[in-house]
């Protein structure tokens, strides 16, 4: 069984970029709040400017840049996957909703039998 690999921040500086990341974040939610007398695009522009900017800084950090590429690796490999056609998804759907039908009959015949064994047959009750 392998492990993942877990990577940490192991940097002053990354830690650094980081957590002034979180604050520009938490800086635009309080700006939202804080300009509460402000027309509504003032609010919305503190909130959006300190969100991007937190996200900015943070991924400008080591961890960041890691992210970037990790990201950049999924839609490549998105990219290569043959996703059916419309009529193997609806072949597929129809097999598991027949499929579905039969389990719930199955159990239904066996919770009527054991419900039938158990009140009527063991306990004696019509």
């Amino acid at each position: 069984m392998a492990n993942p690999s877990v990577e940490t921040v192991n940097t002053s500086g990354d830690k650094l970029m980081l957590s002034a990341g979180v604050l520009l974040v938490l800086a635009g939610f309080v700006g939202f709040f804080w300009l509460n007398g402000q027309e509504w695009y003032i609010r919305g522009a503190a909130l959006v400017l300190g969100s991007i900017a937190g996200v900015a800084v943070g991924l400008l950090s080591a961890p960041g840049k890691g992210f970037i590429a990790f990201a950049k690796d999924s839609y490549k490999e998105v990219r290569k996957v043959v996703w059916p056609t419309r009529k193997e998804a609806t072949q597929t759907t129809l097999v598991v909703f027949g499929f579905v039908v039969v389990m719930a009959v199955f159990l239904w015949i066996c919770d009527k039998s054991i419900e039938w064994a158990i009140f009527s047959a063991i306990l004696g009750w019509k």
